[in-house]
């Protein structure tokens, strides 16, 4: 498995901008695909982007799609999501992932097998 500890979560206002981070030890960084899920009080986790082992692929979910977007470092084993145009819907528990191999599968949360404890992003309307 991999060790993963996000950062950059915080308070911000609709139409604002917030960038979280990544840093990830144990397995070789550049071999699996790795995400960004988020969960919201009383909802399930669901998928909001992914991206592939080179960073040549990224995937999107519908509602964050042209708002936010994620890459990595494969030099510095980090990840990040910038996030831009904030809305009250995305406020949210955001959890880093790793470990996926089926880059057909990035929606699926238990593809992948490492997961960070998560930093909470609150957007304010």
């Amino acid at each position: 498995q991999v060790q993963l500890v996000e950062s950059g979560g915080g308070l911000e206002q609709a139409g604002g901008s917030l960038r979280l981070s990544c840093a990830a030890s144990g397995r070789t960084f550049s071999t699996y695909a790795m995400g960004w899920f988020r969960q919201a009080p009383g909802k399930e986790r669901e998928f909001a982007a992914a991206i592939s082992w080179s960073g040549g692929n990224t995937y999107y979910a519908d509602s964050v799609k042209g708002r936010f977007t994620i890459s990595r470092d494969n030099a510095k084993n980090t990840m990040d999501l910038q996030m831009n145009s904030l809305k009250p819907e995305d406020t949210a528990t955001y959890y880093c992932a790793a470990g996926l191999t089926n880059l057909q599968l990035v929606r699926a949360a238990h593809e992948y097998d490492s997961w960070g404890q998560g930093t909470q992003v609150t957007v304010s309307s």
